[in-house]
């Protein structure tokens, strides 16, 4: 018989274990708070959006540095040179007009003009910037004071104009009225320039900052995804760890970087997690201690009252042989329940010695069918087999299976009403290899919500008929340790109303048959 203490020290040694894996592994890391972090990423788009504004606002500046060039030089300019060849001509009228009929006055509109012309003339000059625009406006106002010289000198002589004057003068006006008309050319040609520049600034602003403003919009997104899923992804880890606890897996400690904030809660949790896996093992613990310490004197009691049925020493009343009978059988069953409680000890503690033998899953099967059917016979239920006709062998051990197969047919039973029908199944999945084994009732089944904990330790649902008889609640959690043990996987299927269907598979064995 195993003792207590054995598995005492083994829990111990295995939450030496646990709180040695449970160690925060990123605890010299700097942690940023969940306001910073925020108010990191905050920083950081409005940084980026004020570079894009910055970049918007010089584009503009420069737009408009253009748009003052064209309005307040080119085109001032070309107005200007416009206006001087307007006066230049109306200097030629005047000079035609005097020379023909020697009348002062247009001598005197004559001299008007010419004022006006050389102001406005000088006024350019000093607005030119342009190297080539000075060069012409230079030459026109060499070739105009050259023309005024010409008409001064044939106004003083008092006769009739000399014949080649004319042909002198118009050349000097023909050669001013080129110069200003590529005086014109050259500013209308820089001024579209300036357009065509402008448009293409324009243009290419609005190209750059339409692909800022998607690159702002795609990196605020990103900022924001990573701010949330920094703060997220612990509190997700943090809620699947709270679920195991709730499905009863305590010893293990989330370990996640999470912020500052976050990390009290992730302590919390998994100080929580420690304390009620201190609690499961005391629990664990006192269950085996009592286990032990009660199977002696129940197998004392058990034999003593067969020595009394066998009435080795006395004859017993049939009163008293009911009495009796009611003793052992709930003696015996005590025996099995504290058993159970002491395989689950062994088991969880992993002290728990499989015999595994090649085994005939089929006879395991038989023999448990045959265990369970006076009782099934007598509440007229029908268990009906459905298997292979041959063996099936898996490398098991016999009992262990064996008493998983007793536990889940006696499970059936008990859910199920007079008349019902319990199928067992077993056939062979070649491809994966493992043997599949079901075990189905037509009783009311389990609500969805209980599902999760079926296999749990004491657990019983609420699906109870009257005729129900109450369970351990330890058949399915002895069962899940065993195939588990044995490398293979169980389950429940349930629809409420219809049934329930327990689910086991088993690894075929390597050959067929045994070794």
């Amino acid at each position: 018989m195993d003792s207590p203490a054995v598995v005492k020290t083994d829990r111990a040694a295995r939450n030496a274990q646990r709180l040695t894996v449970a160690e925060p592994s990123g605890r010299s890391s700097v942690r940023l708070s969940i306001f910073w972090r925020l108010a990191l990423s905050s920083l950081a788009i409005i940084i980026v959006v004020a570079g894009v504004n910055f970049y918007a606002l010089s584009q503009l500046r420069q737009l408009t540095a253009l748009s003052t060039e064209l309005v307040s030089y080119h085109y001032p300019s070309i107005d200007t040179a416009k206006r001087l060849l307007a006066n230049l001509y109306a200097q030629l009228g005047s000079e035609k007009k005097y020379l023909a009929v020697r009348d002062p006055a247009f001598v005197r509109d004559f001299a008007e003009e010419v004022d006006q012309f050389r102001q406005i003339l000088a006024t350019l000059q000093e607005q030119e910037s342009a190297p080539d625009g000075q060069k012409l406006l230079k030459e026109v106002d060499r070739l105009h004071q050259e023309y005024l010289d010409l008409f001064r000198g044939e106004a003083d002589r008092q006769t009739r104009p000399d014949a080649g004057y004319e042909g002198r003068r118009d050349a000097f006006i023909a050669r001013m009225t080129d110069a200003f008309d590529a005086y014109v050319v050259l500013h209308e040609a820089r001024a579209n320039a300036l357009v065509i520049d402008s448009r293409a600034r324009s243009a290419r602003a609005e190209i750059i900052t339409q692909q800022l403003v998607i690159a702002v919009v795609l990196l605020g997104l990103g900022l924001a995804g990573l701010a949330t899923y920094s703060i997220l992804y612990p509190l997700r880890r943090v809620q699947e760890h709270i679920r195991q606890i709730g499905q009863g897996t305590f010893g293990r400690s989330v370990n996640v970087e999470a912020p500052s904030d976050l990390r009290e809660l992730v302590d919390t949790v998994n100080w929580m997690g420690k304390k009620l896996q201190e609690l499961d093992d005391m629990k664990a613990e006192f269950l085996a201690h009592v286990s032990h310490e009660l199977r002696t004197p129940l197998a004392s009691i058990r034999e003593g009252t067969q020595l009394l049925l066998d009435e080795i020493p006395g004859p017993v009343s049939k009163e008293q042989r009911e009495t009796l009978r009611i003793i052992k059988h709930s003696s015996e069953r005590l025996i099995r329940l504290i058993s159970t409680l002491l395989d689950l000890s062994k088991m969880e503690a992993g002290m728990m010695d499989y015999q595994i033998v090649p085994t005939d899953l089929l006879r395991l099967a038989e023999t448990s069918v045959d265990k369970v059917r006076l009782l099934a016979e007598g509440n007229r239920i029908q268990i009906l087999t459905e298997a292979p006709s041959g063996r099936v062998w898996v490398p098991a051990d016999g009992a262990q299976i064996e008493q998983v197969l007793d536990n889940l047919l006696s499970n059936a039973l008990k859910f199920s009403s007079e008349g019902a029908t319990v199928n067992l199944r077993l056939h062979l999945d070649v491809k994966a290899r493992v043997a599949h084994v079901s075990v189905a009732d037509t009783g009311p089944g389990i609500p969805q919500e209980d599902l999760p904990h079926i296999f749990e330790r004491f657990y019983q649902g609420r699906a109870y008929t009257k005729n129900t008889l109450a369970g351990s609640g330890l058949g399915l959690a002895l069962a899940k340790k065993v195939v588990e043990a044995h490398g293979g996987r169980i389950w429940v299927e349930s629809d409420l109303g219809k049934g329930t269907t327990v689910h086991f598979t088993l690894p075929l064995a390597r050959r067929g048959g045994p070794a």
